[in-house]
C-alpha cells in the first residue's frame, strides 16, 4: 500500500492529505482529527460516525448528469428516473439529509417492506416516483393504494402470480363506487437467464430468489387484460446483484430485457413504457491498485444503458422506455465515515530492554544474540535463515525441558528483532519471504470499536474497507497491522494480509491519542449492524458547511447507554436498577458514606455506553477532576 493508503482509488477527491491529517476535501476543508477532538471535548467517548451530507449531493449530481450527458449524446427519447433503495441506510439522520439534497431532481425511494413503505410515503415528495419490490401482502398492497389515492407516483412490482391476485382484489375494494378508479402503476419483476458477478451474483439467473418466468411473465399480463388493469402495467423490472464489478454481465442483462420490453410491448402492453435497472452501481473500495473492484467508469455504466436501451428499441420499431435505476450503495457509501480510537498495541514484537540474558546462556541463544548485534546488508538472509534455524530447535528444547522459560523468552525476543532488522535492512528487495516474515512481527491495534456492529460486510462476506489514520500522515507508518474490535469474538479483526499489507504508525498511546478511519461505511452497515456482545451503533454526527464554507456539527445522536440497550432487548430495566441498586444497599462490606459514593459511581457508569475510555480520556477527566 502506497503512503496514502490508496485514497487516490477510493477517495474520488473527497478527502485529501495534507501533512500530518485527513481533510475533508470540500469549503473550508476541516481535519477529519479536528472534527474529532471537537466532538470528544463534548465529553462523546467510543466510535463516532461522521455524516457528510454535500456527499450524498456529490453522488446524486453525478448520476443524473451522466445519464442526462448520455441522453444528449445519442439523442434519447425516453426520460431517466432515479430512485434510492431505502434497504441500503434507512437511518433517518442519512434521509433527511438524502431528501434535502436532492431537491431539484424528483428524486424517489423504494421500499421493500411496510416499514420502508410508510417512510417512502412519508417521506418521498409527491410527484418523486416510489417503488415497492419484494414479497407483499394485502396489508402492504393496501398501503400502496393509500399511497396513490393520496398523489404519489407509486409502482408496485410484483414478483409472484399470487399477489397480482390480491392487487386485483385490494384494486376493487378500494375503487369500490368510483368513477374513475385510482390504482398504483404496476410493474413485474423479470427472472433474467443473464446473471450477475462476485458476492451477488445469485440475485440474477433462473435461480434468483425473485422475479417472473417468461411463461408467469405472460400470464400476469393475461391476468391484467381480464381484470381491466392492463392499462397500470407500465414497468419492468431486473437485479442482477449489488457491487456489479464488471459491466459485461450488465450488458448482457440490458439485451435480454429490452427484448422482453419490446415483445410486451408488441404483445399491446401499450401502457408499458419503463424499464427498471435496478441498482448494482459499483463503489471502488480497494486501496490497492492491482486488486480494483471497478472496472467501469460511470460514463461508460450510463452511456452503456442509454445506447442498449436505445438499439433495440429502434430495431423493434417500439419507443423507448424511461429508465429508473435503484443505485443505494453508490449514493450512500462515501458520506460516512467512522472514527475509532487505538487503545492498546498488544505487540507480538519485543523490545532488546525484555531480554532476560544470563551469565551463562545456552549456545544457540548466545549465537542468536551474536547474529542480532553483527547482521548486515551483505549477510542479511543468511543470518535470519540462521534465526529461524536456531528458533526450531531451542522451541524444541524447550519442550523437551532442556532450556527453561527465560531461555524461551529470549529466543523469541531476539529472533524477532532479527527478523525485523532482516526486513529493513532488504526491504528493497520485495521478497515474497520477506512479505510472509512480516505477519511473524505485526503489531496488534486494539481498537474502540465493534466490527459487528459497523462493519458487518467485512465479518460476513470478507467486504473490504479502506482504512487509515487520520494524523500522522507526514511520516512513514513501519508497523505491519492487524486490527482488533473490543468484541469477546475471535472474528472480531481486520487481520493482516500479506499480499496486500496494512501498515501503521507506532504509536504510544499512552501519550498521544492515535485514531483510525473506515471509510465508505455509508452502505448497509449501519443497518446490518448487530449488537454483538451489546455494543451500540456509534454516537454519530452530521457535518455540514454553511453559506461562507465553514463546517457546523449537528443532528447529533449519542451511542445508547447501557440501559436503553438492556431496555431494547425487552428487559425490565427499572427492576434491574432496583436490584442493584439494593445490593448496594444491603452490603455489610461499606458504611453509609462509602455506600452513597458507590450508589453514585453506579449511576454514572449506568448512564454510558460500552464502548471504552482511551487512556487519553482517563487523563482528562482525572485532569477535570
Amino acid at each position: 500500500m502506497q503512503r496514502d493508503f490508496g485514497i487516490s482509488l477510493w477517495g474520488e477527491g473527497n478527502f485529501v492529505i495534507d501533512g500530518d491529517d485527513v481533510r475533508v476535501n470540500h469549503a473550508d476543508k476541516p481535519a477529519l482529527l479536528s472534527l474529532t477532538q471537537e466532538i470528544r471535548a463534548q465529553g462523546h467517548r467510543g466510535p463516532i460516525l461522521l455524516r457528510f451530507p454535500h456527499l450524498i449531493k456529490k453522488q446524486i449530481d453525478q448520476l443524473f448528469e451522466a445519464f442526462s450527458a448520455a441522453k444528449k449524446e445519442f439523442d434519447y427519447q425516453g426520460d431517466f428516473r432515479a430512485l434510492f433503495p431505502l434497504k441500503v441506510n434507512q437511518y433517518p439522520n442519512f434521509i433527511h439529509h438524502l431528501i434535502h439534497v436532492s431537491q431539484g431532481y424528483a428524486y424517489g425511494l423504494e421500499a421493500g417492506s411496510k416499514a420502508e413503505l410508510i417512510i417512502a410515503m412519508a417521506k418521498t415528495p409527491i410527484g418523486a416516483p416510489i417503488t415497492v419490490n419484494g414479497f407483499k401482502d394485502k396489508e402492504m398492497i393496501s398501503l400502496i393504494y393509500i399511497a396513490a389515492k393520496s398523489g404519489h407516483h407509486i409502482t408496485v412490482t410484483i414478483e409472484g402470480l399470487g399477489e397480482l391476485e390480491t392487487i386485483a382484489r385490494v384494486h376493487r375494494e378500494f375503487n369500490a363506487g368510483s368513477e374513475i378508479p385510482v390504482a398504483p402503476s404496476i410493474g413485474m419483476r423479470v427472472r433474467l437467464h443473464s446473471t450477475g458477478i462476485g458476492s451477488w451474483a445469485k440475485s440474477g439467473g433462473y435461480g434468483s430468489k425473485f422475479g417472473l418466468s417468461s411463461t408467469e411473465l405472460l400470464e400476469a399480463y393475461d391476468i391484467l387484460e381480464k381484470e381491466g388493469m392492463a392499462a397500470h402495467f407500465s414497468m419492468i423490472h431486473f437485479h442482477i446483484g449489488s457491487q456489479m464489478n464488471e459491466i459485461n454481465p450488465l450488458k448482457k442483462a440490458l439485451r435480454e430485457v429490452g427484448h422482453i420490453y419490446t415483445g410486451l410491448k408488441q404483445r399491446g402492453a401499450q401502457a408499458l413504457k419503463a424499464i427498471n435497472i435496478g441498482g448494482g452501481l459499483a463503489v471502488e473500495y480497494s486501496q490497492h491498485a492491482a486488486m480494483q473492484e471497478r472496472n467501469y467508469s460511470l460514463k461508460e455504466f450510463a452511456n452503456d444503458v442509454v445506447f442498449l436501451m436505445q438499439e433495440i428499441a429502434k430495431s423493434k420499431g417500439v419507443e423507448e422506455p424511461d429508465i429508473y435505476t435503484e443505485s443505494g450503495r453508490f449514493v450512500a457509501a462515501s458520506h460516512a465515515v467512522l472514527i475509532a480510537p487505538v487503545l492498546e498495541l498488544f505487540s507480538q514484537e519485543y523490545h532488546e530492554s525484555g531480554l532476560r540474558l544470563k551469565a551463562q546462556n545456552p549456545p544457540l541463544i548466545e549465537e542468536l544474540h551474536a547474529l542480532y548485534q553483527t547482521i548486515n546488508r551483505l549477510h542479511a538472509k543468511e543470518y535470519l535463515h540462521d534465526a529461524l534455524d536456531h528458533m526450531e530447535s531451542l522451541l524444541t528444547l524447550f519442550d523437551l525441558g532442556y532450556i527453561d522459560l527465560e531461555d524461551r523468552s529470549n529466543t523469541e525476543i531476539l529472533v524477532n528483532l532479527i527478523i525485523k532488522k532482516a526486513i529493513f535492512l532488504l526491504k528493497d528487495e520485495d521478497t515474497d519471504e520477506l512479505k510472509r516474515l512480516e505477519s511473524r512481527i505485526q503489531e496488534k491495534y486494539l481498537v474502540n470499536f465493534s466490527l459487528f456492529q459497523s462493519l458487518p460486510d467485512r465479518w460476513g462476506m470478507g467486504q473490504g474497507f479502506p482504512v487509515m489514520p487520520i494524523s500522522h500522515l507526514s511520516q512513514k507508518p513501519t508497523r505491519p497491522a492487524s486490527i482488533w474490535d473490543i468484541t469477546c469474538d475471535s472474528d472480531g479483526e481486520i487481520a493482516f494480509d500479506v499480499s496486500h499489507p496494512l501498515h501503521l504508525h507506532d504509536v504510544d498511546v499512552a501519550q498521544e491519542e492515535y485514531f483510525l478511519g473506515f471509510f465508505l461505511t455509508g452502505a448497509y452497515q449501519e443497518v446490518l449492524g448487530m449488537q454483538h456482545n451489546l455494543f451500540t451503533h456509534p454516537t454519530e454526527i452530521v457535518v455540514t458547511f454553511d453559506e461562507t464554507g465553514k463546517y457546523q456539527l449537528s443532528d447529533m445522536i449519542e451511542a445508547q447507554n447501557l440501559m436503553d440497550v438492556l431496555d431494547d432487548l425487552d428487559y425490565d430495566t427499572e427492576v434491574i436498577d432496583q436490584i442493584l441498586k439494593h445490593m448496594v444497599e444491603a452490603s455489610s462490606l461499606m458504611d453509609e458514606q462509602q455506600k452513597q459514593d458507590i450508589l453514585d459511581k453506579l449511576s454514572l457508569y449506568l448512564s454510558e455506553n460500552s464502548y471504552l475510555k482511551t487512556i487519553q480520556a482517563i487523563i482528562a477527566e482525572k485532569k477535570r477532576g
